[in-house]
C-alpha cells in the first residue's frame, strides 16, 4: 500500500463522512475504493488546461453530463464500450501532464494548469496532492485547478486551498430539499464552504457554476444570487444552461430567454461579475409530479426533482444518500439512458409533435 492512500483505511475526505475502509474493499456512498483516472486531456475551455477526470462521485446528481464517469463503478457491466485507465502511478501523471502542457497543442489552446474534475475529485484527494507533489518537483510553478460540488469537509478543503492555483466551485441549490432532490445531499456544506472560499481565498476562485434548469432549481437562482452577492458583490458566477442529461435526458433544455433573466436576477441582487454560457433551447417535457413524493417535500421544484429520482428507483424521500439503505445498491447509478442518437430522435419528434399542435 502506497502511504500516501493510507488514509483511505478510514475515509472521511467528504461530508458523508463514512469511515469506509477503501483499501479493503469497502465503500461509501461513492462506491470508490483505489483512485482510478477516467480519462486525460487538453481542454480549450476556460480554464485552459490538461484535464484530468477522476472516477467516481459523492452525489447522484439527477442532471451529470459526465454521468459515465461520475456513476462509476455502477454503471459498468451496462457500459462495457467504456473504458476507462484505472489507476495510474502520481509520478507517471505528473508527467504526462507537464508534457501535454508544453506542447505545441497545449501552447495553441493556451493550457496553462492541471484541471482535477470528475466525478468529484474530492473523493481522491491523497491521490490529488500526490500527482501536484510530483508535478511540482518538476516544475515548482505550475498551476492547478480543482473542480468541486462543494461537498467537503472544512478539512479537506483547507488541504485543496493549499495547493490550488483555481477553484471552479458548482452549486446546485439554495434550499435544501431542492438540493437534496437532484443530488442526494444536503446543501449545508456546499454553502458553508462557498462562502469560507469567498471570505478567505477569494483570489483562487476562477467561478462559482450554477447549472440552470427550468421548473427544477429556476426559483433558485434569486435566493442563491443574493447570498453571494451578500458576501462580496465582485464574485464571478457563471449560470449554465441545463441540456437534457441523464436522469434528466427527456427534460427541456434551459431557454436563452431563462438564461438571460438569470443573469439580470443576478445583477438586481447586488453581483456585478454574472453571466451564463452553454446552449440554450434544447426541447423535451417536464415530468408530472408524483404521488409518491408528493407530501415528501415543501417546495414544488423539489416535488419535481424528486419524481424524476423516484421513476429511476430512488427509494428514500427525502433523497438522503449518506442514510439510505440501498446506497451500495442504487438504481440512480446504474441508470442507463438513451443513446445521443435516440436522444435526437425523440427530440426531433416532440418539435414535430409541437409544430403539429401550433398549427391546429
Amino acid at each position: 500500500m502506497e502511504k500516501y492512500l493510507k488514509e483511505l483505511e478510514n475515509c472521511t475526505l467528504c461530508e458523508w463522512k463514512c469511515g469506509a475502509n477503501r483499501l479493503e474493499g469497502e465503500t461509501g456512498v461513492c462506491r470508490v475504493t483505489l483512485p482510478e483516472v477516467a480519462s486525460c486531456t487538453l481542454h480549450p475551455a476556460p480554464p485552459q488546461s490538461y484535464t484530468i477526470f477522476l472516477a467516481g462521485c459523492n452525489y447522484k446528481c439527477l442532471n451529470c453530463q459526465n454521468w459515465t464517469i461520475s456513476q462509476y463503478p455502477d454503471n459498468k457491466e451496462k457500459l462495457r464500450y467504456e473504458k476507462i485507465r484505472g489507476y495510474v502511478e502520481p509520478k507517471e501523471l505528473a508527467e504526462e501532464c507537464l508534457r501535454n502542457l508544453n506542447s505545441l497543442q497545449g501552447k495553441r489552446i493556451g493550457a496553462d494548469r492541471i484541471f482535477f474534475s470528475g466525478g468529484e475529485p474530492t473523493i481522491n484527494l491523497p491521490y490529488i496532492e500526490k500527482i501536484v507533489e510530483e508535478a511540482r518537483k518538476i516544475d515548482p510553478s505550475v498551476k492547478v485547478n480543482f473542480d468541486t460540488n462543494g461537498f467537503l469537509t472544512q478539512r479537506s478543503l483547507k488541504r485543496v486551498l493549499d495547493f490550488t492555483t483555481s477553484i471552479t466551485y458548482d452549486i446546485k441549490a439554495y434550499h435544501d430539499e431542492v438540493h437534496r432532490a437532484i443530488t442526494g445531499a444536503p446543501a449545508e456544506p456546499v454553502l458553508r464552504n462557498a462562502e469560507y472560499i469567498a471570505k478567505n481565498a477569494k483570489d483562487k476562485l476562477w467561478e462559482y457554476r450554477v447549472l440552470v434548469i427550468p421548473k427544477v432549481n429556476e426559483d433558485e437562482i434569486k435566493p442563491l444570487s443574493e447570498f453571494l452577492a451578500s458576501i462580496h458583490k465582485s464574485l464571478q458566477v457563471c449560470f449554465l444552461a441545463f441540456r437534457p442529461n441523464f436522469v434528466l435526458e427527456n427534460h427541456p433544455g434551459a431557454s436563452r430567454e431563462l438564461m438571460e433573466r438569470c443573469v439580470e436576477i443576478a445583477n438586481q441582487a447586488g453581483l456585478d461579475n454574472a453571466y451564463w454560457s452553454g446552449t440554450p433551447g434544447l426541447s423535451g417535457e417536464v415530468l408530472t409530479i408524483e404521488d409518491k413524493v408528493e407530501d415528501k417535500y415543501e417546495i414544488e421544484e423539489a416535488k419535481r426533482a424528486a419524481s424524476y429520482a423516484y421513476k429511476a428507483g430512488c427509494i428514500t424521500h427525502p433523497r438522503s444518500c449518506g442514510n439510505c439503505g440501498s446506497n451500495q445498491d442504487c438504481d440512480v447509478k446504474r441508470y442507463i439512458p438513451l443513446d445521443e442518437e435516440s436522444r435526437e430522435i425523440m427530440r426531433l419528434i416532440r418539435f414535430v409533435k409541437d409544430l403539429s399542435e401550433e398549427n391546429q
